[in-house]
């Protein structure tokens, strides 16, 4: 029995169409092989960049920072081990390990005085501190790697950006929107009071009350009654350390 026309180009367009899709797949298969070359290509060219530049890399911060983020933009992270060439030729696995351990040393020194919450800027300058004159200096942007490496850890670092400042939280603590907006309120003069919580966010008392009792629960707020007019609330991660 003899099929009709219509069943014939039905075959027709369906073998065309798997032909279309064959091809695209090579072409594809084409493009992410040419790319993958690419990238090797690049890589090979960073490490011969990094051979050549170690010294300006190790010893420069704002050097080692365009660096990183070069690195960043073809998915390089020269912190993700402390082995093979990044480790060996540079030593930044070895750089950030020691910094993330200077980091820890200087936040837990400090936490008694601030309950884990410390400035970036006063936490680079105990870290620069503590390493002397001898050793390499470290930039802000350093630190800020280590801690994000450390936050991986589950060690409860995190960098709280706030408008004026940064904070380094060094306490696993849940600090949810609420708590970090007291943070902010308090930035300017270092305290905040309830009325003006209540004021400049427009909480009530209830929500105020709460997000207070969690942070001085935690260390990071406390409660001087010494004014005459109403209870202040202040945030030692804003006092400058001396340690």
């Amino acid at each position: 029995m003899r099929r009709g026309p219509g069943l014939a180009a039905v075959d027709r367009n369906k073998v065309a169409k798997q032909r279309f899709a064959a091809k695209g797949t090579e072409l594809a298969d084409a493009e992410i092989s040419q790319m993958v070359k690419q990238l090797d290509s690049f890589k090979n060219f960073l490490e011969s960049f990094a051979a050549k530049h170690q010294a300006d890399i190790k010893k420069n911060p704002e050097f080692r920072q365009h660096f990183q983020k070069l690195c960043s933009q073809i998915g390089v992270d020269p912190l993700a081990s402390s082995k093979g060439f990044w480790a060996e030729i540079l030593g930044v696995g070895d750089f950030y390990y020691e910094l993330g351990v200077q980091i820890t040393e200087v936040c837990l020194a400090t936490k008694a005085n601030n309950g884990g919450l410390i400035s970036l800027d006063d936490l680079l300058r105990l870290v620069l501190k503590g390493r002397g004159r001898t050793r390499q200096d470290v930039s802000e942007d350093d630190v800020t790697r280590a801690i994000k490496k450390l936050s991986i850890l589950g060690s409860g670092f995190q960098v709280l950006p706030l408008q004026g400042r940064k904070l380094v939280q060094s306490v696993p603590s849940e600090l949810n929107k609420d708590h970090t907006e007291i943070l902010q309120l308090a930035e300017n003069s270092g305290y905040t009071t309830e009325s003006q919580i209540q004021q400049k966010l427009g909480w009530q008392k209830e929500r105020t009350t709460r997000s207070l009792n969690h942070l001085i629960h935690e260390g990071m707020v406390w409660i001087d009654k010494q004014d005459a007019t109403e209870t202040l609330y202040w945030v030692p991660g804003y006092f400058p350390e001396e340690t």
